[in-house]
């Protein structure tokens, strides 16, 4: 069984993580998620369930202004041709959450280890970050050392990647 949001918070106890999480309507794009969310100070994250042609499963954050080139990405995070996007029910099954609800914070429920988590080094150069705890309609804020060292607790070295550029419209 996947875990709760309530779960999360309380593994994040366990390792001394503090947080801050704000609820809001469901949000299911990146335009939604600006509407809604409110004033929250630090980097705030789009997430991509991809795999390559040999069926190895990533799960990219990146700041939610960027630019990402699907047919280049596989050169960028050690995929094997191009990668596409997994399928809800893949994702429901390695990650347990649905589409929409996307997040870093789903390495928890992969405990066999599928995903690899790569993180846009443009995000890692942010002191806060701002993901979904496992559901769309909360968002949740944590030092950019806590979620490395969430994601380690789950047994998921992260991979630090330059995946993309801002869009020349986004306004940061």
């Amino acid at each position: 069984m996947p875990a709760t949001p309530e779960e999360l918070f309380a593994f994040f106890a366990s390792l001394g993580i503090p947080h801050e999480t704000v609820e809001h309507p469901a949000v299911f794009t990146v335009e939604e998620s600006k509407r809604l969310r409110g004033e929250l100070p630090g980097a705030h994250v789009k997430n991509l369930f991809v795999k390559d042609k040999k069926s190895r499963l990533f799960l990219v954050s990146a700041l939610e202004d960027t630019v990402i080139d699907l047919k280049k990405l596989h050169e960028l995070i050690g995929g094997t041709g191009r990668v596409s996007f997994g399928s809800a029910d893949l994702l429901v099954d390695t990650l347990g959450v649905t589409p929409g609800s996307v997040t870093p914070f789903a390495a928890i429920n992969d405990t066999a280890g599928r995903v690899t988590v790569v993180l846009d080094s443009r995000l890692l150069e942010h002191e806060r970050i701002n993901v979904h705890p496992l559901v769309n309609t909360m968002t949740t804020g944590v030092s950019r050392e806590d979620l490395l060292r969430f994601l380690r607790a789950t047994g998921h070295e992260p991979l630090a990647a330059a995946i993309g550029e801002a869009r020349q419209d986004a306004v940061t």
